[in-house]
């Protein structure tokens, strides 16, 4: 709970003296969780939990009197709704949410795009996007809505994803046409997760420019490219968790 701590000023007339610190409640899927980072607390077990992902980072800057920590990795929108809320309440100040890009299917677009050929990675984008486009909104409403009435007092802010490829040559087996789609994808799924955030009240966090020059095939990567384990490809690595996602989140909250 944000307190304010008046002290003495019906007594003696001095000034309030006020202290913010902030109860911080960190939801969402493997971009929030830090998965790609290959630090992880053992005690999160699958949900790879890291302590270089962004919401420990915003922790480790910033004033807190309380953290709970309950992004995931591979959680949709059910999975949230389902597991990620009995922490929040009416003394929670501060909740991020990343969520809705495993409720599109992307890590199995990717997994067609890598290994399945031009038709099967073409397919798998137009369903993706199709699905972004006329399922994923209400999901999002129904994920918003959920946390905001269990913490009602908090600032909502919802975390996007980046593009996640550079165009020019690569060794990556995705040609330039269809990494030029997949980031299409992404600045769809960014419309559409902004649109519904601003129609909660949220704000809206878009980190797709704070990777520019920095995703998979550039010379200085933030975002792991084919990787094993397989869960560390295509998520941010600890450069862009520490220079792209915290400094956008830092942006609007201070």
């Amino acid at each position: 709970m944000l307190l304010v701590l008046i002290c003495g000023a019906l007594v003696s007339g001095a000034p309030a003296a006020a202290e913010t610190t902030v109860d911080y409640v960190a939801l969402g899927d493997s971009y929030s969780s830090g998965t790609g980072t290959r630090n992880y607390d053992p005690a999160s077990g699958d949900c790879l939990r890291s302590p270089a992902a962004y919401p420990e980072l915003w922790v480790n800057s910033h004033d807190v009197a309380t953290f709970v920590f309950d992004a995931c990795s591979g959680a949709t929108t059910a999975e949230l709704l389902a597991s990620q809320l009995s922490n929040l309440s009416v003394e929670t100040d501060l909740v991020t949410v990343s969520i809705g890009g495993n409720d599109a299917g992307f890590s199995e677009v990717l997994g067609e795009c890598q290994v399945g050929g031009p038709q099967r990675c073409a397919a798998a984008i137009e369903s993706a996007k199709e699905f972004i486009a006329e399922d994923l909104p209400a999901r999002l409403d129904d994920v918003y809505a959920a946390i905001q009435q269990r913490a009602n007092n908090a600032r909502l802010v919802v975390m996007g994803y980046p593009q996640l490829f550079e165009l020019g040559p690569c060794f990556n087996s995705i040609d330039a046409t269809h990494r030029e789609r997949l980031n299409g994808v992404a600045d769809q799924l960014a419309a559409v997760t902004a649109d519904r955030a601003r129609s909660a009240s949220a704000d809206f966090v878009d980190v797709r420019a704070a990777f520019a020059g920095h995703r998979v095939c550039a010379a200085d990567e933030w975002i792991n490219g084919p990787s094993y384990p397989v869960q560390e490809s295509y998520h941010p690595d600890i450069h862009g968790h520490a220079n792209a996602y915290l400094p956008a989140l830092v942006a609007v909250t201070g």
